[in-house]
Protein backbone atom coordinates (compact mmCIF):
# COMPACT_ATOMS: atom_id res chain seq x y z
CA UNK A 1 0.00 0.00 0.00
CA UNK A 2 1.31 3.65 -0.98
CA UNK A 3 2.20 5.58 2.03
CA UNK A 4 0.45 9.24 1.35
CA UNK A 5 2.69 11.79 1.25
CA UNK A 6 2.40 14.42 4.56
CA UNK A 7 1.94 17.78 3.99
CA UNK A 8 4.38 19.84 6.37
CA UNK A 9 2.49 23.23 7.98
CA UNK A 10 5.89 25.69 8.56
CA UNK A 11 5.08 29.36 10.57
CA UNK A 12 7.49 31.48 8.84
CA UNK A 13 7.54 33.71 11.66
CA UNK A 14 8.81 31.09 14.22
CA UNK A 15 11.37 29.30 11.43
CA UNK A 16 12.10 32.10 8.68
CA UNK A 17 15.03 30.99 6.84
CA UNK A 18 14.01 27.02 6.87
CA UNK A 19 10.81 27.99 5.17
CA UNK A 20 12.43 29.87 2.56
CA UNK A 21 14.86 27.13 2.08
CA UNK A 22 12.07 24.30 2.02
CA UNK A 23 9.68 26.52 -0.20
CA UNK A 24 13.11 27.00 -2.79
CA UNK A 25 13.58 22.82 -2.72
CA UNK A 26 9.73 22.34 -2.96
CA UNK A 27 9.71 24.64 -6.19
CA UNK A 28 12.52 23.07 -7.67
CA UNK A 29 11.45 19.47 -7.17
CA UNK A 30 8.64 20.39 -9.00
CA UNK A 31 5.91 20.59 -5.99
CA UNK A 32 2.85 22.65 -4.68
CA UNK A 33 2.52 24.60 -1.94
CA UNK A 34 0.63 27.55 0.11
CA UNK A 35 2.02 30.54 1.52
CA UNK A 36 1.58 33.97 2.28
CA UNK A 37 1.69 37.27 -0.17
CA UNK A 38 1.39 41.18 0.11
CA UNK A 39 -1.93 40.49 -1.05
CA UNK A 40 -3.43 36.83 0.37
CA UNK A 41 -2.16 33.40 0.37
CA UNK A 42 -1.58 31.87 -2.87
CA UNK A 43 -0.59 28.35 -4.44
CA UNK A 44 3.00 28.24 -5.71
CA UNK A 45 4.93 26.46 -8.02
CA UNK A 46 7.46 26.71 -10.93
CA UNK A 47 5.28 28.44 -13.96
CA UNK A 48 7.34 26.66 -16.05
CA UNK A 49 6.46 22.89 -15.35
CA UNK A 50 3.63 22.03 -16.97
CA UNK A 51 2.82 19.20 -14.35
CA UNK A 52 2.54 21.59 -11.59
CA UNK A 53 0.67 24.09 -13.34
CA UNK A 54 -2.12 21.56 -14.75
CA UNK A 55 -1.73 20.22 -10.68
CA UNK A 56 -2.94 23.58 -9.66
CA UNK A 57 -5.25 24.17 -11.96
CA UNK A 58 -7.25 20.54 -10.88
CA UNK A 59 -6.82 21.54 -6.92
CA UNK A 60 -8.87 25.16 -7.78
CA UNK A 61 -11.02 23.20 -10.65
CA UNK A 62 -10.40 26.29 -12.88
CA UNK A 63 -9.96 26.40 -16.72
CA UNK A 64 -6.56 25.01 -17.30
CA UNK A 65 -6.46 27.75 -20.24
CA UNK A 66 -6.50 30.75 -17.20
CA UNK A 67 -3.20 32.07 -16.58
CA UNK A 68 -1.65 32.38 -12.72
CA UNK A 69 -0.12 36.11 -11.63
CA UNK A 70 3.51 35.16 -11.43
CA UNK A 71 5.76 37.16 -8.58
CA UNK A 72 9.55 38.11 -9.70
CA UNK A 73 12.23 39.12 -7.26
CA UNK A 74 13.64 42.42 -9.41
CA UNK A 75 13.16 44.19 -12.33
CA UNK A 76 16.32 42.88 -13.58
CA UNK A 77 15.11 39.57 -13.13
CA UNK A 78 11.82 40.08 -15.12
CA UNK A 79 13.95 41.18 -18.32
CA UNK A 80 14.74 37.74 -18.66
CA UNK A 81 11.34 37.07 -19.88
CA UNK A 82 9.32 40.34 -20.93
CA UNK A 83 9.63 43.12 -23.91
CA UNK A 84 9.33 46.21 -22.11
CA UNK A 85 8.07 48.53 -25.10
CA UNK A 86 9.48 51.83 -23.78
CA UNK A 87 11.61 53.71 -21.16
CA UNK A 88 8.56 54.92 -19.94
CA UNK A 89 6.67 51.55 -18.83
CA UNK A 90 10.41 50.48 -17.49
CA UNK A 91 10.45 53.92 -14.94
CA UNK A 92 6.72 52.72 -14.88
CA UNK A 93 7.20 49.66 -13.31
CA UNK A 94 10.35 50.99 -11.05
CA UNK A 95 8.03 53.61 -9.64
CA UNK A 96 4.86 51.12 -8.74
CA UNK A 97 6.67 48.22 -7.36
CA UNK A 98 7.17 46.35 -4.52
CA UNK A 99 3.37 47.08 -4.02
CA UNK A 100 0.54 44.68 -4.47
CA UNK A 101 0.29 46.15 -8.29
CA UNK A 102 0.03 43.18 -10.67
CA UNK A 103 1.12 44.44 -14.04
CA UNK A 104 -0.34 42.46 -17.91
CA UNK A 105 3.33 42.73 -19.99
CA UNK A 106 4.79 41.09 -23.62
CA UNK A 107 6.92 38.11 -23.09
CA UNK A 108 9.88 37.87 -25.53
CA UNK A 109 10.04 35.18 -27.75
CA UNK A 110 11.80 32.50 -26.04
CA UNK A 111 9.37 32.74 -22.76
CA UNK A 112 6.15 32.92 -25.09
CA UNK A 113 7.44 29.98 -26.74
CA UNK A 114 7.81 27.63 -23.05
CA UNK A 115 4.94 29.61 -21.66
CA UNK A 116 2.23 29.27 -25.23
CA UNK A 117 1.14 32.65 -24.36
CA UNK A 118 1.81 36.03 -25.64
CA UNK A 119 1.60 37.69 -22.28
CA UNK A 120 1.73 37.20 -18.35
CA UNK A 121 0.75 39.49 -14.99
CA UNK A 122 3.72 40.00 -12.84
CA UNK A 123 4.23 41.73 -9.30
CA UNK A 124 7.21 42.26 -7.02
CA UNK A 125 5.53 41.64 -3.76
CA UNK A 126 5.56 43.76 -0.62
CA UNK A 127 6.43 41.41 1.10
CA UNK A 128 9.58 39.68 3.25
CA UNK A 129 9.19 35.79 2.55
CA UNK A 130 8.16 36.44 -0.82
CA UNK A 131 10.95 38.80 -1.70
CA UNK A 132 13.47 36.08 0.36
CA UNK A 133 12.24 33.06 -1.58
CA UNK A 134 12.54 34.90 -4.92
CA UNK A 135 16.22 36.10 -4.65
CA UNK A 136 16.81 32.70 -3.76
CA UNK A 137 15.19 31.10 -7.00
CA UNK A 138 15.94 33.98 -9.82
CA UNK A 139 12.94 32.64 -11.17
CA UNK A 140 9.54 33.87 -11.66
CA UNK A 141 6.45 31.79 -9.05
CA UNK A 142 2.71 31.67 -9.30
CA UNK A 143 0.73 33.08 -7.64
CA UNK A 144 -2.96 32.22 -6.93
CA UNK A 145 -5.37 32.53 -4.67
CA UNK A 146 -6.05 29.89 -2.08
CA UNK A 147 -9.93 28.51 -3.25
CA UNK A 148 -11.88 26.04 -5.29
CA UNK A 149 -13.17 28.07 -8.73
CA UNK A 150 -15.67 30.60 -8.41
CA UNK A 151 -15.14 30.80 -4.03
CA UNK A 152 -13.81 33.27 -2.01
CA UNK A 153 -10.53 33.15 -1.62
CA UNK A 154 -9.56 31.96 2.44
CA UNK A 155 -6.84 33.82 4.59
CA UNK A 156 -7.02 31.47 7.46
CA UNK A 157 -4.22 29.21 7.83
CA UNK A 158 -6.10 26.50 9.72
CA UNK A 159 -9.34 26.47 7.23
CA UNK A 160 -6.18 26.31 4.40
CA UNK A 161 -4.84 23.22 5.88
CA UNK A 162 -8.91 21.86 6.76
CA UNK A 163 -9.52 22.42 3.07
CA UNK A 164 -5.72 21.53 1.01
CA UNK A 165 -3.55 20.06 3.15
CA UNK A 166 -4.10 16.58 1.44
CA UNK A 167 -3.28 18.38 -2.28
CA UNK A 168 -0.47 20.03 -1.68
CA UNK A 169 3.38 19.20 -0.29
CA UNK A 170 3.86 22.18 2.13
CA UNK A 171 1.57 25.00 3.65
CA UNK A 172 3.96 28.08 4.84
CA UNK A 173 1.58 30.54 6.91
CA UNK A 174 2.56 33.60 9.72
CA UNK A 175 -0.03 34.87 12.45
CA UNK A 176 -0.29 38.45 11.33
CA UNK A 177 -3.66 39.28 9.56
CA UNK A 178 -2.46 41.71 6.87
CA UNK A 179 -4.43 40.42 3.67
CA UNK A 180 -5.82 43.33 1.63
CA UNK A 181 -7.54 41.41 -0.84
CA UNK A 182 -6.38 41.01 -4.34
CA UNK A 183 -3.94 42.73 -6.25
CA UNK A 184 -4.64 45.78 -8.49
CA UNK A 185 -4.43 44.42 -12.10
CA UNK A 186 -3.10 46.86 -14.99
CA UNK A 187 -2.50 45.34 -18.47
CA UNK A 188 0.77 47.62 -19.80
CA UNK A 189 0.85 44.90 -23.41
CA UNK A 190 0.35 47.92 -25.11
CA UNK A 191 1.11 51.42 -25.16
CA UNK A 192 -1.08 52.99 -22.42
CA UNK A 193 -2.43 51.15 -18.69
CA UNK A 194 -5.23 49.42 -19.12
CA UNK A 195 -7.32 48.94 -15.66
CA UNK A 196 -8.25 44.83 -15.60
CA UNK A 197 -9.33 44.82 -12.05
CA UNK A 198 -9.00 47.66 -8.95
CA UNK A 199 -7.29 46.26 -5.85
CA UNK A 200 -6.95 48.37 -2.88
CA UNK A 201 -4.82 50.62 -4.63
CA UNK A 202 -6.45 52.49 -6.50
CA UNK A 203 -5.85 52.95 -10.58
CA UNK A 204 -6.29 56.75 -11.07
CA UNK A 205 -3.46 56.90 -8.02
CA UNK A 206 -1.21 54.15 -9.92
CA UNK A 207 -2.14 56.06 -13.43
CA UNK A 208 -0.53 58.99 -11.88
CA UNK A 209 3.15 57.56 -11.75
CA UNK A 210 2.92 56.96 -15.46
CA UNK A 211 4.49 60.08 -17.30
Amino acid sequence: MLETKKCEFLNIDKDFDNSVQKAKKLYLEGSVFIYPTDTIYGFGANPFNEDVVEKINKIKGRDLHKRHILLIGSIENLHKYIEVKSETHFDFLLSIWPNPVSVVLSLNQQTKKILKVDTAAFRIPNHRFCQKLLQELQMPLISTSVNRADETPIVEPSIIKDEFSNEVDAIFYNDRKTYIGASTLIDLSNSEPKLIREGKLKFEDILKKFK
